[in-house]
Formats: C-alpha cells, sequence, structure tokens
C-alpha cells in the first residue's frame, strides 16, 4: 500500500521484483497527499511493468472524499480508507504488507491499524529514492517493520550504523532501485555517453533526441528567486537552441497533491513571471517516457537523475545552490555531474563517473538481498519463529504524534482541511483578543 505518488511508483516496481509465485495486491491509502486518478495511473505505468500474473489492483470500494476530474483507469489501485484496509488484511491474511508509505503513515499503519492481524504478516518498508544521508527519522518511523529496503552499499551501511546506535527496527535490506532496471539487471549503467564532443561538449546532434527534461524537486530549492534563476536559465537555452523541446517536467500539476508540499510551483511562477509557454513547456506524466526523448536532463535533486543514466542521458545535478543534506543532493559528490546554471544555459551536460555508479545505486544484481531475506522472515512467520521488529515510537510520550497520524488516515481529507482551517481561524481570533 501507498500514500503517494512516489510511494506508489516505488510500490509497484517493487513488487514485480517479488521471486517467482508471489501473489500480490496493490492499493492506495486515503491521506490527505492521495494522488489524483491521474497521478495513480501515471505512477504504475510509469517504468518497467511488473510481471502480469504477480502484481494486481486491490479489489474494494474506493474511497473517494474528494471530487477526481479523471476517472480511475481500469487495473489501477483503488484508493482505500483505514478501515477498509483492515477488512481488506483480514480477509486476505498476507504473509507480507509492504508499508510504501511516509514515516508517520507507516508507523500508525504498523503500530495501530494493522496491528493484531493472525497471522501477524511480515512488515516491510523502505524510500522510495535517494536516502543519502540516513536520518535518524526515518529510522524511528520504520522501527516497527522488520525488513528495512534501501537501494546503495553505502545506503545500507549508513542506516544498519543509525539502528545499531539506536536499536529497534528489524533487518535492512539491499535492492536496486527497480525502475533502474531499464538496461537489463547487470551493475551499472548501460555505457552512458558523454554528450556532443565530450562531457562538456554541448548536447548530441540532431536526431529523435530533441528533449531537454529538467526534473522539479518539491523540497529545493526553497527561494522563490533561485526558481526564478532555473527557469531563466532553462529560457536561455531554449533560445539559444530552438530545435532543443525544453521540458519542466512536474511532479504533480498545479493542485494535485504529492508527498511534499510545493510552495512555489514552477507552472505558475513561469505565469506568473509572465512567461511565455511556446518557450518553456510544462509537463507531468511518466518519467521514463519524457527520458526517451531527451538529449539531456537536468535537476537539483531527483531520483530521477539516476533513471537518465540508466538510460545513458547526459545530465547535470545543479549545485549553484549548495551541495549539502539539505539539498537533498550530497550524494552526487564525486559523481562527476554537478554542474551550473551557466553549464545549462549553454547546453553543457556531463557524463556520471563509473566508479561513483558502482558504489550508488549501480551495484551488480548478485548483491540484492532484500528478497532472499523477505523469503526467510516469512518462513519465520509461518513457524511462528518471528520475533516481530520493536517499535521506537511506542510509549506515552509518542502518543500525542500518533493520534495525528491516525487522523490522516481515517479522517476524510476535506474534513480534515476544513479542521485545519478553523483551527488556524480560531487561533487567530484568540491571537487578536489578546
Amino acid at each position: 500500500m501507498a500514500d503517494s505518488d512516489s510511494y506508489l511508483k516505488w510500490a509497484a516496481c517493487l513488487l514485480g521484483d517479488l521471486p517467482p509465485g508471489c501473489t500480490a495486491e496493490l492499493t492506495v491509502i486515503r491521506t490527505p497527499i492521495t494522488p489524483s486518478p491521474a497521478q495513480i495511473h501515471a505512477a504504475v505505468a510509469g517504468g518497467p511493468r511488473p510481471r502480469p500474473d504477480t502484481v494486481r489492483a486491490l479489489p474494494g470500494t474506493v474511497a473517494g472524499p474528494e471530487p477526481e476530474t479523471v476517472a480511475r483507469a481500469a487495473g489501477d489501485p483503488p484508493v482505500l480508507s483505514a478501515r477498509a484496509l483492515r477488512r481488506a488484511a483480514e480477509r486476505l491474511r498476507p504473509d507480507v504488507v509492504l508499508l510504501a508509505c511516509t514515516g508517520p503513515v507507516v508507523d500508525i499503519l504498523a503500530a495501530e491499524v494493522l496491528a493484531g492481524l493472525s497471522p501477524r504478516p511480515v512488515f516491510v518498508s523502505g524510500l522510495p529514492g535517494i536516502s543519502v544521508p540516513a536520518t535518524e527519522k526515518a529510522w524511528l518511523f520504520r522501527s516497527g517493520c522488520d525488513l528495512f529496503v534501501l537501494h546503495s552499499g553505502r545506503e545500507v551501511e549508513e542506516f544498519s550504523e543509525v539502528g545499531r546506535r539506536l536499536g529497534g527496527g528489524g533487518q535492512v535490506g539491499l535492492a536496486r532501485l527497480p525502475f533502474l532496471h531499464g538496461d537489463g539487471r547487470g551493475g551499472g549503467p548501460a555505457g552512458p555517453a558523454a554528450p556532443g564532443n565530450g562531457p562538456a561538449g554541448g548536447l548530441p546532434a540532431a536526431g529523435p533526441r530533441n528533449r531537454v527534461v529538467f526534473a522539479t524537486q518539491a523540497k529545493v530549492p526553497r527561494r522563490r528567486e533561485e526558481r526564478e534563476r532555473i527557469l531563466a536559465a532553462l529560457a536561455e537555452l531554449a533560445g539559444r537552441r530552438p530545435d532543443l523541446d525544453v521540458v519542466v517536467k512536474l511532479r504533480a500539476l498545479d493542485g494535485e497533491r504529492q508527498t511534499h508540499n510545493e510552495r512555489h510551483h514552477y507552472q505558475r511562477l513561469w505565469q506568473e513571471l509572465g512567461g511565455d509557454e511556446n518557450v518553456l513547456r510544462f509537463a507531468a506524466g511518466p518519467m521514463h517516457e519524457h527520458l526517451a526523448h531527451a538529449a539531456g536532463f537536468v535537476t537539483v535533486s531527483s531520483t530521477a537523475a539516476l533513471e537518465a543514466i540508466a538510460q545513458s542521458v547526459p545530465l547535470l545535478v545543479l549545485s549553484d545552490f549548495g551541495v549539502s543534506a539539505e539539498m537533498i543532493n550530497l550524494v552526487f559528490e564525486g559523481s562527476g555531474v554537478l554542474g551550473t546554471l551557466d553549464d545549462l544555459s549553454r547546453g553543457r551536460f556531463l557524463a556520471p563517473d563509473e566508479d561513483w555508479c558502482r558504489a550508488n545505486y549501480f551495484h551488480a544484481g548478485s548483491e540484492n538481498d532484500w528478497s532472499g531475506r523477505l523469503v526467510t522472515l516469512v518462513g519465520q512467520a509461518r513457524s511462528g519463529r518471528l520475533e516481530p521488529a520493536r517499535s521506537l515510537l511506542d510509549g506515552p510520550q509518542h502518543a500525542a504524534a500518533r493520534r495525528r497520524a491516525r487522523l490522516r488516515v481515517e479522517v476524510p481529507p476535506n474534513v480534515l482541511r476544513a479542521g485545519y482551517r478553523a483551527k488556524r481561524r480560531m487561533r487567530r481570533y484568540l491571537k487578536a483578543l489578546g
């Protein structure tokens, strides 16, 4: 089960890597960040498709508190309330429950909503993208899960250290990011080619790949003026190279929900600046479809940079706003793809360092151990020998936070938002009274 577009995409792909003979059901749990029907369809359609006999949408009643402008396509996973999810789990009696959700939702599902299932399933969680550096918060929220799936040797090492220091939690398993399988399942990208005349030599010659894709990130950069500088560099590139289709690839259309709130939405910002949408094109949809036509890729911080590497698309990870944990791009130090807005405006894209690729997300498929660990855990659970993971968030000091998280999964989002607005108005009223 997933609670946002990015987690849904990750879950749909990861389930396709289950061992032969497994059957999986896929659903979305209703929260304030529930993706729209269009986002749900793009998430399950984007990237390599799971084996058709392995993953299917979970049957059940769709929870529809929000107005929907796009009908749910046949075969797309439904959106279920917490109560409907519990009933489905009781009916299906699963061996494993994959909690592909944001941290507080993972915790409340494992600790309360799905607690007491008999037989108790193996709880699995993970993070849908780049997770360097490891954070204590990510471990705490997932410490009630028996298996934590990560995607590079560096991530496994860092989170294992966090686990040893804090205690709690279960095993840590290694998988390859499932949407990096487009080049086969070997140990690295399929020979990423330097663009044009070398790593800093401009774009490839004219051909079927004529698109430059900028992958947005909701959290960074935070400041409006920084985002305006990115749009200006993209517009400058479009002016210099009219043969290129310069696309701002949105994580969500303006007004759609996503994993993290985006204060300065790029399309809205471009409109406010009076920008010409014939210069820059704004589009959503599956990333792999955009990359199939890409001559260059750029981002500040996005897992899609790894997809670009896997598809041999020259790229830039912008360093103008810093390279740090706060910018979520620290992992790209030493990658060979850090560049500047000036590089972008001149169409200078880069090829990644092969040693960095092997150490970060493009390890050999033989190193993956998550499915083997999962099979062992299921065997232990079936025989009654599995010692459930110990959550570090049990106890009265975390009760209030869990109550808030439970509201997110049990109260219809429109009702919850109305309650939040009423609470803010009451606070302002009381403050005005002095």
